[in-house]
């Protein structure tokens, strides 16, 4: 349902968002939920707003971006946007599998046909390629010890987006962070398997519910 031709894809750009979102829903504090690149925005934000921030939980994110990490992860991006500018939009999802692999391996195959269709509904290629980009390209490393939210940092051990070590070094830069890892392989939940109800579990407990 979103736009599809973005002028501006970058951390300011989706930090402004949010801050649009906020404002227009009213809210004055309140805890916020960042998952995969969505936690090095959320970090922004409760760097540069923490009286609006009261807890603050963070999954499959990073501080530092795949591009940036190592100089194997960066090949292996480049390699996969121009996969993407050249085969996300097509009928055959050979291209779009290969992202589907690489987020949810434990999925079935109706789940991974679903999760191939979604991509193609969701954006065009380069929109998606520019997206893929920018996020690896992200560096808030420098904002973690300006978060004054308690944090709760999570991760499954065999992620294959985000490796879990960029987890690990997201936690570790937050003061006083708390991280727990959990078993899997998906970078996003699959319906009943164990991570996902221990993520609901530890998000209840950590906000006192």
């Amino acid at each position: 349902m979103s736009d599809w031709d973005v002028d501006e894809l970058s951390l300011e750009a989706w930090v402004s968002d949010l801050e649009t979102v906020v404002d227009a829903a009213g809210l004055e504090r309140f805890p916020l939920l960042g998952i995969s690149q969505g936690a090095a925005v959320s970090v922004a934000y409760a760097a540069r707003h923490p009286e609006r921030v009261s807890h603050l939980v963070l999954y499959g994110g990073f501080g530092l971006g795949g591009k940036k990490r190592a100089p194997a992860e960066k090949e292996r991006r480049i390699a996969m946007a121009t996969l993407m500018r050249q085969g996300w939009g097509a009928d055959n999802p050979s291209f779009r599998q290969l992202f589907t692999a690489l987020f949810i391996p434990g999925a079935t195959h109706d789940q991974a046909d679903i999760f191939n269709e979604l991509q193609r509904r969701t954006t065009s290629p380069e929109c998606a390629a520019r997206y893929f980009d920018v996020a690896g390209d992200l560096d808030i490393t420098d904002l973690l010890v300006a978060v004054k939210a308690p944090t709760l940092v999570m991760h499954v051990r065999g992620d294959l987006i985000v490796p879990i070590e960029a987890g690990r070094q997201l936690a570790a830069g937050i003061p006083r962070a708390r991280f727990i890892a959990f078993e899997g392989k998906n970078h996003l939940f699959l319906q009943h398997e164990p991570a996902s109800d221990r993520f609901f579990e530890e998000i209840r407990l950590f906000l006192g519910g």
